[in-house]
């Protein structure tokens, strides 16, 4: 079993390792394929990527922060990533299947 952080930011790469974050590899980008089940993967996925991962039998634990809209965009020092609250958490994520996206004409507004 491997634990993944999955990171191109330095900044959140020095906060994993001040919080003593166990990790076996740190990569910028992850392919889904080759994560095995057990694994553990922590970063900031897309959804449909997390998806993935937890129907591989992988743990996916987000870096989540509350980043208001000012700090988009830049790099974060991993003092920042402090100060915006930023936390492991872990999500258990599933696909419903495609979606309708066309509107409903007999809905009314």
């Amino acid at each position: 079993m491997t634990t993944w952080f999955v990171t191109r930011h330095p900044g959140a790469a020095e906060w994993a390792q001040r919080k003593g974050l166990q990790i076996d590899r740190h990569v910028a980008h992850l392919d889904p394929a080759g994560i095995a089940p057990g694994d553990t993967v922590i970063g900031i996925l897309p959804v449909h990527l997390a998806a993935q991962l937890c129907a591989r039998g992988a743990r996916y634990l987000n870096l989540s922060l509350d980043l208001p809209a000012a700090a988009r965009g830049r790099e974060l020092s991993a003092e920042e990533l402090d100060a915006y609250g930023a936390r492991i958490e872990g999500y258990e994520v599933r696909p419903e299947g495609l979606c309708d996206t066309q509107p409903n004409k007999e809905a009314s507004l």
